[in-house]
């Protein structure tokens, strides 16, 4: 079977009653995957993952195992609001504040047709400022003008923090990657490139930098090892409490984020 089939034959899963998959459930396949996986979203969306080589009936069998787990994780969403654009940007890790101020199409200043940033700051400060947000706020391509602002924010506020702790840590990375992804906080490859996601912003400073000196370690130790963990709670003593607070942290992402990062 092709892989456009299996994806196909993958949607198709009758995951619940008819009435209440539309919309509420997806498969992605990922390459990294080792095992199939299911995570539940704040807006109560569900996200089954595979891997490679899993057929729809395995797809099929772990969801049956999991039905009960899922649907009580689906009550449990909070459902949390995705309005766009907000009104206010709070960013902990950097201290940093920003009101959002819409400027609609048409309106004077307004870019035309796709010229000019969509995404402004002004009365900027280290505590942050105010956002011009420029054009439809319905249209997707202003949600991801903003989201690449956070992207912007998150390297500008990671990047010293990163460099500072790998001077400490007597670690030496090869460079730093500032991503939107929608599963992992971090990661660190074997050639010593770091990447970082953007909604790390969301989180208070000691979690950031637990999840910091997390992947620094893993540049002398590329596993999760007892030498791995030791070597970590050399450089933060609480690491424990921040891993447990960063597993729950999509809980802090607000909602337009969310809606961003799986569009």
């Amino acid at each position: 079977m092709s892989l456009a089939m299996t994806t196909a034959a993958l949607q198709q899963l009758p995951l619940w009653s008819e009435g209440a998959i539309d919309g509420a459930w997806r498969v992605r396949r990922s390459r990294r995957a080792r095992r199939l996986g299911v995570r539940v979203f704040r807006d109560g969306t569900v996200e089954i993952v595979v891997p490679p080589g899993a057929g729809a009936r395995a797809v099929s069998g772990f969801v049956a195992r999991h039905r009960d787990w899922i649907e009580r994780h689906r009550q449990r969403a909070p459902h949390a609001d995705f309005a766009f654009p907000p009104e206010r940007i709070e960013l902990p890790a950097s201290g940093e504040s920003w009101a959002c101020q819409v400027v609609p199409p048409g309106a004077p200043g307004a870019p035309r047709v796709r010229r000019g940033p969509l995404v402004r700051a002004l009365a900027t400060s280290a505590a942050g400022g105010v956002l011009e947000l420029r054009g439809d706020t319905d249209d997707s391509t202003l949600r991801t003008a903003l989201l690449e602002w956070l992207c912007e924010r998150a390297a500008s506020a990671l990047e010293p923090q990163l460099a500072a702790l790998a001077d400490g840590c007597g670690a030496s990375y090869r460079r730093l990657q500032i991503r939107r992804q929608r599963t992992r906080w971090g990661s660190c490859s074997a050639r010593g490139t770091i990447s970082l996601n953007c909604c790390l912003l969301f989180h208070r400073p000691a979690v950031v930098r637990y999840l910091l000196v997390h992947e620094l370690c893993h540049l002398t130790h590329m596993n999760h090892s007892a030498r791995f963990w030791r070597l970590v709670e050399c450089h933060d003593p609480h690491w424990r409490e921040h891993d447990r607070e960063l597993a729950a942290g999509w809980s802090q992402v607000p909602g337009w984020v969310l809606r961003t990062l799986r569009a």
